[in-house]
């Protein structure tokens, strides 16, 4: 497995680049995980991302890791692993209230305590399902088109269909809304971005525009259902019609 910096870099650089996330410096975070090398400049970086960082922080300390980029904790926060199930509904609950909280006060922060059900995860995707739409996160102004946002943002995955210099063209499952539901749609290409190590045929994700890496069918079996899992938490959230809408 890749090493924990170097993956998560992969992952987080999509959205830093756009400066969605993290510091500003996306330059030096795509040298590094180029490099391919576990840095102390790199990991430096990586604590600068004030939305990935406490999810990391939380899932290492859950399943007694001691290095929060130990690669199997960063792959559980992007990707899924064993190690969500370390934290429990009642730890994430506890954590988002201690960083939400105060940013919503006590009367808005209430009606998400319905979002940790049992099968609510310290996942990337349980991030953008259902915190983004209720802590505000679509409405700042930036974001035109929130269904869109939240497709991005979301670690997809899709099968290569074509490969050429610096881009490749993907087909995934795009996020739909009825006004209601988020489903996944019907199979549609797209190009994207990619720096090499894919080929026709390979399944890889994707965060935003890029290709991260490609997935073998565990990996890829792990982020469908940890997808599937937080999408049907997000849908069970009386905040994401509205934002939504």
């Amino acid at each position: 497995m890749t090493n924990g910096p170097v993956l998560f870099a992969r992952y987080a650089y999509p959205p830093n680049a756009l400066g969605y996330c993290g510091p500003e410096d996306s330059a030096e975070l795509f040298e590094q995980a180029a490099a391919g090398h576990d840095t102390p400049d790199l990991r430096h970086l990586i604590r600068g991302f004030e939305g990935a960082w406490p999810y990391l922080a939380l899932i290492a300390a859950a399943a007694r890791r001691e290095d929060p980029l130990d690669p199997e904790v960063v792959e559980a926060y992007w990707i899924g692993n064993p190690l969500l199930e370390a934290v429990g509904p009642r730890l994430l609950h506890a954590s988002m209230d201690e960083r939400f909280r105060s940013r919503l006060g006590v009367g808005e922060w209430g009606g998400l305590d319905a979002a940790f059900t049992e099968h609510a995860r310290a996942h990337h995707g349980f991030h953008v399902f259902v915190v983004y739409p209720w802590v505000g996160l679509l409405r700042s102004g930036r974001v035109a088109e929130p269904l869109h946002v939240l497709d991005r943002c979301r670690i997809r995955w899709g099968v290569v269909d074509s490969v050429a210099p610096g881009s490749a063209v993907v087909r995934y499952r795009p996020l739909t809304f009825d006004g209601r539901t988020l489903r996944l749609g019907d199979p549609v290409p797209e190009t994207v971005r990619c720096d090499g190590a894919v080929a026709p045929g390979d399944v890889c994700s994707l965060h935003w525009d890029w290709v991260c890496e490609r997935l073998d069918p565990h990996r890829l079996a792990a982020l469908q259902r940890q997808t599937v899992q937080q999408l049907a938490v997000a849908n069970a959230a009386p905040r994401l019609a509205p934002a939504l809408s």
